[in-house]
């Protein structure tokens, strides 16, 4: 996942909304959320095939999700690495950092949000630290929190979902329904992939592979209510369709 969106207003009726787009080889399996993980009954998430974990993992009996970004830095030993696709499934359950030994994994970023807050923890292979997001609207890309307007992406975005209209309590009707004025910047604003700007992407690389946006998440997280929508077809409003509450 290389963008997550954040936005987080503690009065509001669903105070935490979050936007997750996943960036990957094409070539890469994978399967779309559901309960893939029969240790963890309840928890929803895609998954990864070839690690078998999950770059956005969310807990509806907890009000909870965690999300993954790759990150830059140190990268871990190749004989002792882990996935990070087992970050958020432990973070979605401990409801914070994992307490796990960071040096086995690669650089990270991972983002845990529940209805009262949102904390934010960067590892770059020496040191770990973490930031309460305040309220508002953030951009967390593979650099990390981006405070500034010096990305692109994040200039573009971030006031176009600040002024977008914040969608009311999780219901039964359907993404573009719910999500309304959402759905435009969720699904790239139009940019073409190859825009400096773009949050849908798609790139050609030496060799022939294909790297790009694979799928976007968006979640609602209220107390006692979670909104869980998913779209595999990346650029496409209507392309969304809802995890939960169940169809």
């Amino acid at each position: 996942m290389c963008t997550v969106v954040v936005d987080f207003a503690p009065d509001s009726a669903v105070p935490g909304l979050l936007a997750g787009v996943r960036d990957e080889f094409a070539g890469r399996p994978w399967e779309p959320p559901g309960e893939h993980w029969p240790g963890r009954p309840g928890v929803l998430g895609g998954l990864d095939l070839r690690a078998g974990g999950t770059w956005l993992a969310v807990d509806p009996a907890r009000d909870r999700a965690a999300a993954l970004l790759n990150g830059r830095g140190l990268l871990a030993v190749v004989e002792t690495r882990r996935s990070r696709g087992d970050l958020p499934l432990l973070a979605v359950e401990q409801d914070g950092m994992p307490d796990v030994d960071p040096t086995a994994y690669d650089p990270f970023h991972l983002v845990v949000a529940n209805p009262t807050g949102v904390r934010l923890w960067h590892w770059d292979g020496e040191r770990l630290s973490a930031d309460d997001l305040p309220p508002g609207t953030h951009v967390i890309v593979n650099s990390g929190w981006e405070r500034g307007e010096d990305n692109r992406r994040v200039a573009h975005f971030r006031p176009r979902f600040a002024a977008a209209r914040r969608p009311g309590r999780p219901d039964a009707s359907d993404p573009a329904e719910y999500w309304d004025e959402w759905l435009g910047p969720a699904s790239g604003d139009g940019l073409d992939p190859g825009d400096p700007r773009a949050l849908v992407v798609r790139e050609r690389l030496p060799g022939g592979q294909v790297w790009g946006t694979s799928s976007i998440t968006l979640l609602g997280l209220a107390p006692g209510a979670v909104r869980y929508d998913f779209s595999d077809r990346p650029g496409d409003p209507e392309g969304f369709r809802r995890v939960l509450p169940k169809p």
